[in-house]
């Protein structure tokens, strides 16, 4: 049966003249349906091995995040703006550039008009002609780009646009005025592999590598002189649970000696002494390590560090052959998930995968990919969402409020000396005194690295600074 409606913000709903009797009948529809949805939730918690995922992770997150929202953290307007407007040069400059290349103005962001220029002026290869014009998707540019300088010119466009739109414009428009600080909204239920993500602004995807991403992290900022920003980020998480996971000997000895895994991994593949590993043959490996984890073809790796897909293939192969556990875990957690038809992270977070049992090849093998990393990154982020819970705690233990005798309606006000202000990711971010820096850092990794017994150590590192991007370390 159907539930009838309920809106509690409308005036009417609580007047008097007969709002409230009807409201009042509603409600206890409602807390009668509870009682039946509890039951009935409460039974597949348990019999999915749910338990300690809701209540030791997701439930008590809650709180973490909405005080993290609330809290919000801290922007400097005037750098932004300053910022803003060097992307604004940038991207005139390269109007006028696309526009010398195209040999025409046109509107850019039109995907006629650029459908147009591109396939119909410059005559470029053109992808299938739909009723709406040409597609100039990322996807469909990325495959042009040797053809024409035009392209890196257009992608560099939209990639500027959308930073100074979703960055600039976007958390000038949603910082406080009052205290220039930006409360984003973080989403529990929004990833399938379990992560956090946030929206307005999403800090998810703050470019890490560039430049314009450096600039970024510079614009979060510690709310005063006597405050500052600790990150702490988890050390290769993701490797660390494959490790734990596939329980492949060598990377858990890798791990458990504190080596260098990128360079232990080329070590092994190159049959060489850890010494002699060259920095290319390290970044190809740390290549190979994280394309192994993300069901990566050879045509991908080939792409990614620059050589045959026949070599790539003799990569992939090389590091199977001696990563033997690895291609144990790859082969039978397909399997498993074919035959159970899920997969799981160490928490039980459960992800389904009807995609293994598809007619069609391409979603057949998205199906085997997501089998392959959904438990990885699953089970790290159920790592870090139990960080965080375990941070908070600690911190209001040991970071209480300052006492001071204050009327009731300030006790509202109260503040954490140290407290969690965002998320990203592998790490961290906490706003504290400076005189409490040592301590706060010290609580941090602590935490961070006690949070799960695993067969190899959680490494995480805490570095403080005036904003995110000192803070990084």
């Amino acid at each position: 049966e159907m539930l009838p409606a309920l809106d509690l913000d409308d005036p009417a709903a609580l007047s008097p003249l007969g709002g409230r009797e009807e409201t009042g009948r509603s409600a206890a529809q409602y807390l009668a349906a509870m009682r039946e949805i509890f039951r009935e939730m409460n039974d597949k918690i348990e019999q999915f091995g749910m338990r300690r995922l809701y209540y030791e992770i997701e439930l008590p997150l809650e709180r973490v995040l909405a005080e993290m929202e609330n809290a919000g953290c801290a922007v400097a307007p005037d750098a932004l703006r300053t910022f803003g407007e060097r992307l604004e040069t940038r991207i005139r400059d390269l109007v006028d550039q696309i526009y010398l290349d195209a040999g025409a103005e046109f509107n850019l962001n039109s995907t006629r008009q650029l459908g147009e220029i591109l396939f119909e002026r410059l005559g470029l290869p053109a992808p299938k002609k739909t009723k709406t014009g040409y597609s100039t998707s990322a996807e469909v540019l990325e495959r042009l780009r040797e053809d024409h300088p035009i392209i890196a010119h257009i992608l560099e466009y939209r990639r500027l646009t959308k930073l100074k739109s979703t960055y600039v414009d976007g958390l000038l428009s949603v910082a406080d005025p009052k205290d220039n600080r930006i409360h984003t909204h973080f989403q529990q239920m929004v990833t399938a592999t379990g992560r956090l993500s946030s929206t307005d602004p999403n800090l998810q995807n703050i470019p890490v590598r560039t430049e314009l991403g450096r600039e970024l992290r510079r614009m979060f900022v510690a709310p005063d002189k006597e405050h500052i920003l600790i990150d702490a980020d988890y050390s290769q998480i993701e490797l660390r649970v494959l490790a734990h996971i596939s329980g492949d000997k060598h990377m858990i000895g890798a791990f458990r000696t504190g080596q260098d895994i990128h360079a232990a991994t080329a070590s092994k593949v190159y049959h060489l002494p850890i010494e002699e590993i060259t920095s290319t043959m390290r970044s190809s490996c740390k290549a190979v390590n994280f394309g192994i984890v993300y069901g990566i073809s050879a045509f991908s790796l080939a792409q990614d560090i620059g050589v045959s897909v026949y070599e790539a293939k003799e990569y992939i192969q090389n590091y199977l052959d001696r990563f033997s556990g690895v291609r144990r875990y790859m082969t039978e957690i397909v399997e498993k998930a074919k035959a159970q038809g899920y997969v799981e992270t160490l928490m039980h977070r459960r992800r389904d995968l009807p995609e293994l049992t598809a007619s069609n090849f391409a979603t057949r093998s998205f199906g085997e990919r997501v089998a392959l990393n959904m438990p990885i990154q699953g089970t790290a982020a159920d790592v870090m969402k139990l960080a965080m819970v375990r941070v908070h705690d600690r911190l209001r233990r040991e970071a209480p409020e300052a006492k001071l005798l204050l009327p009731v309606h300030a006790l509202r006000e109260r503040k954490l000396q140290a407290r969690l202000v965002l998320q990203v990711h592998d790490e961290l971010i906490v706003e504290c005194p400076e005189a409490m820096a040592e301590q706060a850092a010290r609580l941090l990794t602590e935490e961070m690295e006690g949070v799960m017994q695993l067969s190899v150590p959680l490494v995480a590192e805490a570095h403080w600074g005036k904003n995110w991007l000192e803070a990084k370390g």
